[in-house]
C-alpha cells in the first residue's frame, strides 16, 4: 500500500502551548488548531492564524479553553504580520500543560531550566564559536516561515512488517538543522501519554542552502491493528527546526514545545488510519 500526503505549514505540536513560535512582544504566532468559545459557551477547534496572547487560559491536559486572541489574520500575510521575527519560548514554557520529559536519560532535569525567549537567528548554540561559521545569521521572519513545503511517500513493504517514510521539502529555514518526529495516538492521551519520539534514528536532516531538503526512513510495525494489546499506531508526522542546531539520539529535543523544538509542517490532523503492519 503506497499514498502520497502534502503537509501543512504549521507553527503548532499539541494545543498547548498554542504555538511553538513566538514574537518580539512575546505572544505566540499561532499557524493550527485555534481554540474558541461559541455563543453557546462550547469550546471548538479549528484551522487558523493568530496573534494569541501568552497569558491565555491554561486549562488540565487533555482540556480545552478559549484563545486570548490578539489578532487574525489569512493566508495572505498582512505585512506587519509577516515581518514579526520569530522566537523561541523562554523557560519554563508558559501556556504550558503537556507533562512530559521529552529527554529523560540526557536531560532529567530540563523541565526546572529557566532562560529567555531568544530570537532564532542568535539562540545560543553549545560550545559555538565565532570562527565556527553559524549558518543562520539573519532574523527569521513569519512570511520566511510561511513558504515551507512538504511531501510524504509512505509505503507499506511487501512483507507487511514495516513501513517506509519518504519526505521532500521545499522552502525550508536554509542551511538548518531539522528533526523530523513521529507522533503516535497515545501520545495525547489525557489518561497516560506516551513520549513523542523519532521517525527513525537519525532523524535528522540538513537543508541547502535554498531551502530544500530530503528525508527517509523505515519504521517496524508502525501501523499494528486497532485495538491490538499494546500498539501505539503513528497518526501524524511533524517536521520540527531545530533552534540550538542540536540532534538528540532516541529523544527529539531537550526542551520540547517551542523551548528548542519548532513544528513548521505536519499533517492538519490524525492520518494513516487504512494502512496496516504487523510484526
Amino acid at each position: 500500500m503506497q499514498s502520497r500526503y502534502d503537509l501543512s505549514v504549521t507553527t503548532q505540536g499539541p494545543l498547548y502551548p498554542p504555538s511553538e513560535v513566538m514574537d518580539e512582544e512575546g505572544n505566540f504566532i499561532v499557524i493550527g488548531a485555534l481554540n474558541r468559545r461559541r455563543s453557546d459557551g462550547k469550546v471548538i477547534t479549528d484551522w487558523g492564524r493568530a496573534i494569541v496572547k501568552v497569558g491565555s487560559p491554561v486549562p488540565l491536559f487533555g482540556e480545552s479553553a478559549p484563545y486570548t486572541i490578539i489578532e487574525e489574520f489569512g493566508e495572505e500575510i498582512p505585512p506587519h504580520v509577516g515581518d514579526k521575527v520569530l522566537h523561541t519560548l523562554p523557560l519554563p514554557l508558559p501556556c504550558a500543560n503537556y507533562p512530559m520529559l521529552f529527554a529523560p536519560e540526557q536531560y532529567p532535569t530540563a523541565n526546572s531550566e529557566q532562560r529567555p525567549s531568544y530570537p532564532f537567528h542568535k539562540t545560543p548554540i553549545p560550545d559555538a564559536l565565532p570562527e565556527h561559521g553559524r549558518q543562520l545569521v539573519d532574523p527569521v521572519r513569519l512570511k520566511d516561515w510561511m513558504t515551507a513545503k512538504g511531501q510524504l511517500d509512505l509505503t507499506v513493504t511487501r512483507d507487511g512488517r514495516s513501513a517506509e517514510f519518504d519526505f521532500d521539502f521545499k522552502g525550508l529555514i536554509p542551511n538548518s538543522l531539522y528533526t523530523v518526529m513521529s507522533l503516535r495516538e497515545k501520545d495525547l492521551n489525557a489518561d497516560g501519554p506516551t513520549r513523542p519520539g523519532p521517525l527513525g534514528i537519525p532523524n535528522v536532516f540538513v537543508t541547502d542552502r535554498g531551502g530544500a531538503g530530503k528525508f527517509y526512513a523505515r519504521l517496524p510495525n508502525p501501523f499494528p491493528e486497532p485495538g491490538t494489546s499494546g500498539a501505539n499506531r503513528v497518526v501524524n508526522v511533524v517536521v520540527l527546526w531545530m533552534s540550538y542546531q542540536l540532534s538528540h539520539g532516541g529523544a527529539i529535543g531537550r526542551y520540547g514545545l517551542g523551548g528548542d523544538i519548532h513544528a513548521q509542517l505536519k499533517l492538519r490532523a490524525p492520518s494513516f488510519q487504512d494502512f496496516r503492519t504487523h510484526d
